[in-house]
């Protein structure tokens, strides 16, 4: 395969446009409710040390290797780990490596789309003020309140796909190019307004101190934390960094621009706990991690301080932009690899893949309502179940499926990825897709990439799978 291959979908203008496309692909709802809790729990500055340790060891080198992959093949990660493999003389069957990951971003947009459609419910109550004033037991009771109804959890699910195909239908340049280009400087707008406001507190200090003290006993407890949201974070494992690593200039460097989102990444995470932790603290509550902080906590708090309901309006407008920017990563992989292999047009393939994503979806909203005692992998005194109805025990629709995507694909994923590109590419072909700067650089890279990364994976793997 020549090293001219051209993508049929398009070429980004710049190396610009592929880190705000891969840092908005990692920039999702887990660097807001997730990761800055992590850093204030296990050790602030030096796990975030750590994370940085475990960034650079594990999550840049798979990164890295699905950027080459995509811009050496220039083909959905399908077709481009097929066509590399058998140029490679390899089987062509490590294709289906990225028929797992595409089949893996659509299972977690089909839940993601549901839980991000809560922060649009939000927004709409923030305008309205309907969090003014309100108490721990009124956040709780309208949090309940949205989640049993499953119509409204449908509209919000639906809008959601609905702006997420719109953006993939208009394709690489017109639809991904231009909405990126709006949307990321947006988030990161929103999120130094808010974190100006953070200021204004008095507690800012206090969120200072709650992320970034250094305490070294706590780290051991977060390394295993760390190693696995070095890996999340970035977005690996599914083929949307490869998909668009395909669509990245050629004289674009690689290594420096994925160290660019890396960073990005991590300082947006960093930025968001300092920015929402302060107006926690200045609402007299203790900080939290998950959904109950984003749709509990800080309701509550935006509720309760001066000119919160302005800030909080502007917050779930950052948690939809941010939910977004990571939902078109996980739709484009799959969309590029059926018009590849049907020719029809991309609006067309946009339609039904969104709408297989969607319906799927539909299971998720139930799980929340009407099917939440329908559970899987149920293991009681009558011995061990697939599926079964009861109240307690085993995993709903949306679980299970959050389970088998996050512990089982993503991780398995990231490490065939890692094998293929260090094992199966050949050496020089990835020194050079990598061009490197400086030379001598190269071995510490791919020695990362053949043998620390996958070990990194392959301990995330079993620590995830048997939690």
């Amino acid at each position: 395969m020549s090293q001219d291959n051209v993508s049929i979908h398009g070429i980004w203008a710049s190396r610009w446009v592929f880190i705000l496309a891969a840092t908005g692909s990692a920039v999702g709802l887990g660097n807001i409710w997730k990761f800055p809790y992590m850093a204030g729990v296990y050790g602030g500055g030096a796990f975030v040390l750590v994370y940085l340790i475990c960034i650079a060891l594990v999550g840049l080198p798979i990164m890295l290797a699905e950027t080459v992959l995509g811009r050496r093949g220039r083909r959905s990660p399908v077709n481009t780990l097929r066509n590399l493999a058998i140029q490679a003389g390899a089987s062509a069957r490590w294709s289906w490596a990225a028929v797992m990951g595409m089949i893996a971003a659509l299972l977690i947009l089909s839940f993601y789309s549901v839980v991000a459609g809560w922060s649009l419910d939000y927004i709409i109550g923030m305008g309205r003020g309907d969090f003014v004033g309100i108490d721990g037991e009124g956040a709780g009771a309208r949090f309940g309140a949205l989640t049993a109804d499953p119509l409204r959890l449908s509209l919000w699910h639906t809008l959601f796909m609905l702006v997420t195909a719109f953006i993939i239908a208009r394709g690489v340049v017109a639809g991904l190019e231009r909405s990126l280009r709006i949307m990321m400087p947006l988030l990161f707008v929103l999120l130094i307004i808010l974190l100006g406001y953070s200021l204004t507190t008095g507690h800012f200090m206090q969120g200072v101190e709650f992320l970034f003290h250094f305490d070294l006993a706590s780290v051991p407890d977060g390394i295993l934390a760390a190693m696995g949201h070095a890996f999340f974070t970035l977005s690996v494992g599914v083929g949307s960094i490869m998909v668009f690593g395909s669509y990245m200039p050629k004289k674009s460097s690689i290594g420096g621009t994925v160290i660019t989102v890396a960073l990005l990444d991590t300082a947006v995470a960093l930025t968001a706990g300092l920015a929402l932790f302060p107006i926690v603290f200045a609402a007299g509550l203790e900080p939290s991690a998950g959904p109950g902080l984003m749709f509990v906590t800080l309701p509550i708090a935006f509720g309760n301080i001066m000119l919160g309901q302005v800030f909080g309006l502007l917050f779930f407008v950052l948690v939809a932009v941010a939910a977004w920017s990571s939902a078109i990563s996980m739709l484009e992989p799959a969309v590029a690899y059926w018009v590849e292999r049907t020719g029809w047009t991309r609006v067309r393939i946009t339609c039904l893949v969104a709408f297989l994503c969607w319906v799927v979806g539909l299971g998720t909203v139930l799980s929340f309502n009407l099917l939440a005692d329908a559970r899987f992998f149920v293991t009681d005194e009558a011995g061990w179940h697939l599926f079964k109805w009861t109240e307690q025990g085993g995993k709903t629709f949306f679980e299970s499926v959050d389970y088998l995507t996050s512990r089982i694909m993503l991780p398995l994923g990231g490490l065939l990825f890692a094998v293929f590109a260090g094992w199966v590419l050949g050496r020089d072909v990835f020194r050079a897709e990598l061009a490197l700067r400086h030379p001598r650089l190269f071995p510490v890279v791919y020695c990362l990439l053949r043998y620390v990364a996958p070990l990194g994976v392959l301990v995330v793997f079993v620590t995830e799978l048997f939690k």
